[in-house]
């Protein structure tokens, strides 16, 4: 039996949820008794509301009934650039494989159906963060770092908040004569 590759809808959360702390896991070396109660609620939360509103779609691969992959994209939307007249970009996220399927081209198979959801809602910027073990597999798709994004430190998060966000107070709007 061949492996066999669906597109994931509201009857299937259960399994996306619990693939997705699968992926987090593996990701992140931990073990299996990890705690990630809050994630797996959020998950839950996130896949409801990202499958009925059309702004995320996950691919599942079965082995027969036995779920071997998955595969998913988020779609958003950012101010329009010179570079993206429509500001609609894509994230690729929550790619996994059993290991006792990888490198029989089904993660490949899933990046290309991912790619071709993306495309054929006219997305023209498609990205994805991509492990260590990842990073042949998606450069053998097209993919290439990126040397002009940065991202704010985690530590340096705290430093920032609703006061100086804010900034300054003012009584009164400038006076715009």
């Amino acid at each position: 039996m061949g492996i066999k590759y669906r597109k994931a809808d509201i009857r299937d959360l259960d399994e996306l949820v619990r693939s997705r702390l699968m992926v987090l896991r593996a990701a992140n070396g931990l073990e299996e008794g990890a705690e990630l109660s809050e994630v797996e609620s959020e998950s839950d939360t996130y896949y409801r509301r990202a499958l009925a509103d059309g702004s995320h779609v996950a691919y599942l691969a079965y082995d027969g009934d036995v779920l071997i992959g998955t595969g998913g994209v988020s779609f958003f939307q950012v101010l329009p650039t010179c570079h993206n007249p429509s500001g609609q970009k894509a994230y690729i996220m929550n790619m996994y494989t059993e290991p006792g399927y990888r490198r029989r081209g089904i993660a490949r198979r899933m990046v290309e159906l991912l790619v071709a959801e993306s495309v054929d809602r006219g997305v023209e910027r498609i990205s994805l963060e991509a492990t260590k073990m990842g990073r042949p597999l998606y450069a053998a798709c097209g993919f290439v770092p990126l040397p002009d994004e940065m991202e704010l430190a985690e530590e340096r998060i705290g430093r920032y908040g609703i006061a100086a966000a804010r900034g300054p107070e003012r009584d009164s709007p400038p006076d715009r004569r």
